[in-house]
């Protein structure tokens, strides 16, 4: 039987850590005996993921405090030695450097979730030269990533794209919001933070309220840069829109929030491979999202608008455009929660494979 670890920052509702959850959840019910681990303490939000980890037979340990830098290795180096596993999936670049720092036999492979170009730090550029030959395979959720890694610390011997994938049981294409008979609702779901551009936004909403007087924004995500959350609430009673507004923290289900809201908006300027934007596109809810990369896979989708979201009158008009519109059926095919969660399983047996080739020679 494989052992297979998965290791995130900090449980929490937010793509690398959902990703890693719906992982271990597949992996165990193929037969493997899987554990998600972390670096930092669970959030509350992500206690119900927990439960439902545990009730799928993943074991979850997190610690209950926060540590400084030798606790959370020595933490780490518990895990492992307790539940030793054939191969680590470490999520993120933090964790990864902390997998790879230990004097560890476990193949690690690092997957890279981030929605910037984490090497762009001059740190983490000089640490990842130092650990790069630590990781049996580098896993890039897209080719920019792949990219980025190759430009700043050079090729990695194994190094491979898996997009990230969605459920389609849980996010199927639904059109409950058409008949509710409540005012259209736009929605943004991402963690506070600069490069997720909440505060566009709040800008272009307040434009769309121009036309569509009755229309309501909500935005939900991760608490990441509380400054920045504030910032946004600032702008909402600037605007003078509290009213229709909402700034809240993250939704565990988010496919409830999809279905009862008429747009999807997602003015990021960098995205790894957003499980959000997928989760959307699958349900068939009309989207506007910025014009980078990681997004260009979609233009051709129906009911999907990529602009140039910067552009607030761009971006407005977008979103009026959009709330006219009807849901869209889209095949995903390719990028589903089945064709990754494959791919992670096949990656899982390769390494471990060739850990045990390693040892008996």
């Amino acid at each position: 039987m494989i052992r297979v670890l998965h290791l995130v920052l900090a449980p929490r509702l937010s793509g690398a850590e959902i990703l890693a959850r719906d992982l271990a959840i597949d992996q165990s019910a193929e037969g493997m005996a899987v554990c998600v681990a972390s670096l930092l303490p669970v959030h509350a939000e992500f206690m119900p993921l927990q439960d439902d980890l545990q009730k799928h037979g993943v074991q979850c340990w997190f610690p209950l405090r926060r540590h400084r830098l030798a606790g959370k290795l020595w933490n780490l180096f518990l895990v492992v030695r307790r539940f030793r596993p054939d191969v680590i999936f470490a999520h993120a670049t933090i964790p990864s450097f902390y997998a790879r720092a230990l004097p560890l036999r476990v193949p690690v492979v690092y997957v890279m979730h981030s929605a910037t170009n984490d090497f762009e730090r001059p740190l983490f550029r000089r640490v990842e030269h130092i650990l790069s030959g630590r990781a049996r395979m580098v896993i890039g959720v897209s080719q920019q990533g792949v990219t980025d890694y190759v430009q700043a610390v050079g090729p990695h011997p194994s190094m491979t794209v898996v997009p990230n994938g969605v459920d389609l049981g849980r996010f199927a294409f639904t059109d409950g919001a058409a008949h509710s008979g409540r005012a259209p609702q736009v929605v943004q779901i991402g963690r506070y933070t600069s490069v997720k551009n909440q505060l566009l936004t709040v800008r272009a909403f307040g434009a769309v309220l121009e036309r569509v007087r009755d229309a309501r924004l909500v935005l939900y995500g991760v608490i990441e840069d509380p400054d920045y959350q504030r910032a946004v609430m600032d702008l909402v009673r600037e605007l003078g829109l509290a009213d229709q507004v909402v700034v809240a923290g993250p939704r565990t289900d988010v496919a409830s929030v999809l279905s009862e809201s008429n747009v999807f908006v997602m003015p990021s300027r960098f995205e790894g491979h957003s499980v959000a934007f997928l989760e959307a596109l699958a349900s068939g809810i009309p989207i506007v999202a910025s014009k980078i990369q990681p997004f260009a896979f979609a233009s051709g989708f129906p009911g999907v608008q990529l602009v140039d979201t910067d552009n607030v009158p761009c971006y407005a008009d977008a979103v009026v455009e959009a709330l006219g519109q009807a849901r869209a059926q889209r095949s995903l095919a390719g990028l589903t929660l089945r064709d990754t969660a494959a791919r992670y399983r096949a990656i899982a047996h390769q390494v471990s494979a060739s850990r045990l080739a390693v040892s008996i020679s």
